[in-house]
């Protein structure tokens, strides 16, 4: 069924309501409510439905302008579910002010259901995300303050005004009390209505071709801004019917699959965010793995650790797609049947919902690793095998890994209630010279055996190291294991040029070419290689927990 887009009424202070438009009247809709306040777009109101689309008016006749937005619908239709709409802003033509940095032609800004509700606002992002479309820019959130949003500073010569919903979700016949919109006065400054006029497109960012892909668009290789990469494992892959962040991950990983794991999130950062940025470079970095002979007897615990990194089925696209032996195809088919008896273990999340945040942390991993192991099958299950870890009662270890410069030690000095810290640049410093490696053997038993001692007296440790692979920081491991330790990898993923500006202003410099070599030697962990994982960008924040 198609529903017309109700008319949003303007908020008591909007200076562009004229005498046809609706104002508010009543504010009590929103008051003590939290509400989002978006960038209202200049475009062209249209619906997507599964089986269709429309403009304002529901026979809304063709025009050149929606022909993109047509596409859009067609790459997209297959993930909006029946009697479900989308509505959004077309973006494709010009109106009254011209964008040249849009992220897509389309934005949505609300998700409605088969009963009419519309979606929450977290909802609605998250299931616009993977559609593959982008939402407008928030320019506030909070409980509703008349004061805040009456003092929001606008461009308005490139912003036509705000819409203020509520960040919870409400049924269609509750739409004029729970959105509203403020719009600059005059808003409409030319003189032939855009419909009459010759079609010009508004301009798009460096953003968009990466959107494009996450909506089943064929990808422009050159387009993506990730240099160059293998086009044919593009060519090659297959996601299914995948749209959103997945179908952009799997690109990007097939594409760049041949460049090393630990450069990859750092330089994808940027454009992806940490999260999506670590998971294309863990999709790159295990997916040759899949080419390998793997005994059969351990495959079901080896994939069901890949899957704490990894999606295991798209895992398996790439592999399939970079494969260049008709063994490794093989291969690849192999592990992919015994992948789809990997079932996930569910309910973790609420089954130790009442712990504290480390407790609930450890109890979780310690709940994978006895499922990859085939001790425990169920949420049930995995409650009764972490008793001993409920209380929280364990000694906690954070594990630095890095480079050299990276900016481990900048971050483990801003981190509190931290008991013991353990730091291998300074046991060589009191033996003479921080930069000194021939006593290296005796310098890293010596923290061995201090880490070993701060963690048998209880409390918080860092250990300070580049830790730079598996080896190294099984050693560690060890001595955390002997005492029960809560483990955190704290894995500093910095840019590579951006570390050799840093190495040149640093007190103590390393050599480049031992920068360089420890680049070359660094493989950072994948999740589940420790109770917790944090991964920290150039900026010394925490940018995602696994």
């Amino acid at each position: 069924m198609r529903t017309h887009y109700p008319r949003t009424a303007h908020l008591p202070w909007s200076p562009g309501a004229t005498s046809d438009d609706v104002r508010v009247t009543e504010l009590d809709g929103l008051r003590g409510r939290e509400v989002v306040v978006t960038e209202k777009l200049d475009g062209e109101n249209t619906t997507l439905y599964r089986d269709g689309l429309h403009a304002r008016s529901l026979d809304s006749a063709h025009h050149p302008s929606r022909a993109w937005v047509k596409a859009l619908q067609g790459r997209v239709a297959h993930r909006i579910p029946e009697d479900w709409r989308v509505c959004g802003e077309n973006m494709f033509a010009r109106h009254s002010i011209a964008y040249d940095d849009l992220e897509s032609h389309f934005y949505g800004f609300s998700v409605w259901d088969e009963l009419g509700w519309c979606l929450d606002w977290d909802r609605t992002v998250a299931f616009l995300r993977d559609l593959g479309v982008p939402v407008p820019r928030v320019l506030w959130r909070g409980v509703f303050d008349e004061r805040a949003l009456r003092a929001l500073k606008l461009d308005l010569a490139r912003q036509e005004g705000y819409v203020v919903r509520t960040a919870d979700g409400f049924m269609a016949e509750e739409f004029g009390q729970r959105v509203a919109k403020w719009v600059r006065a005059g808003h409409v400054r030319t003189d032939t209505h855009w419909m009459h006029a010759a079609v010009v497109p508004n301009g798009l960012g460096p953003g968009a071709a990466l959107w494009d892909v996450r909506s089943g668009a064929t990808p422009d290789p050159r387009a993506l801004g990730v240099g160059d990469g293998d086009v044919d494992a593009v060519a090659r892959l297959d996601t299914g019917d995948r749209t959103g962040d997945a179908r952009l991950a799997g690109v990007l990983a097939a594409l760049l699959h041949r460049e090393r794991r630990a450069a990859l999130a750092p330089r994808l950062a940027p454009l992806l965010g940490m999260p999506l940025a670590r998971r294309v470079a863990d999709l790159a970095g295990l997916q040759a793995g899949l080419h390998r002979p793997y005994p059969d007897e351990e495959r079901r615990t080896g994939l069901v650790r890949m899957s704490y990194a990894a999606d295991l089925e798209l895992l398996h696209a790439v592999a399939q797609a970079t494969a260049t032996t008709a063994e490794a195809r093989e291969q690849v088919e192999w592990s992919a049947l015994h992948a789809a008896d990997v079932v996930p273990l569910d309910g973790l999340t609420a089954a130790f919902a009442e712990l504290d945040d480390d407790a609930a942390a450890r109890c979780r991993a310690e709940a994978r690793a006895a499922y990859a192991e085939g001790r425990i099958g169920s949420a049930a299950e995995a409650v009764a095998a972490t008793w001993r870890w409920r209380s929280g009662d364990f000694p906690r270890l954070i594990h630095l890994v890095g480079p050299s410069g990276s900016g481990k030690s900048s971050f483990a000095r801003g981190l509190g209630g931290v008991d013991a810290y353990v730091s291998l640049d300074d046991l060589r410093l009191a033996r003479g010279s921080r930069a000194g490696q021939k006593a290296n053997g005796d310098v890293l038993r010596e923290g061995l055996d201090l880490l070993d001692a701060a963690l048998a007296r209880g409390g918080t440790v860092v250990w300070d190291a580049t830790s730079l692979n598996p080896h190294q920081r099984s050693l560690v491991h060890a001595v955390a294991r002997r005492r029960d330790a809560f483990t955190t990898h704290a894995v500093l993923l910095v840019d590579e040029d951006e570390l050799a500006r840093r190495n040149l202003e640093r007190e103590h410099p390393v050599p480049p070419e031992v920068l360089t070599s420890q680049l070359h030697r660094f493989v950072p962990p994948y999740p589940g290689q420790a109770h917790r994982t944090w991964y920290i960008g150039a900026g010394g924040t925490v940018e995602e927990e696994a």
